[in-house]
């Protein structure tokens, strides 16, 4: 059972991480201005927080991309 727990968080993260580079990169211009100018530390290290909110940044970013 543990290791089904560890299975399904390391593949959340993994999921996370995969949605969180790009997003870091190219979609935090989409729908928060304030990043807009961020600089590449920045774009670092908000990947974690990215990684671990995926679901919620990834609405974000589809209901943004197809707002504008």
């Amino acid at each position: 059972m543990f290791e089904l727990l560890i299975l399904v968080i390391v593949g959340y993260l993994g999921v996370g991480l995969l949605v969180a580079i790009p997003m870091a990169i190219r979609g935090v211009n989409r729908f928060d201005g304030a990043a807009r100018d961020g600089t590449w530390g920045f774009r670092v290290l908000a990947i974690p927080g990215l990684a671990v909110l995926w679901p919620l940044v990834l609405l974000r970013w589809i209901s943004a991309g197809a707002s504008s």
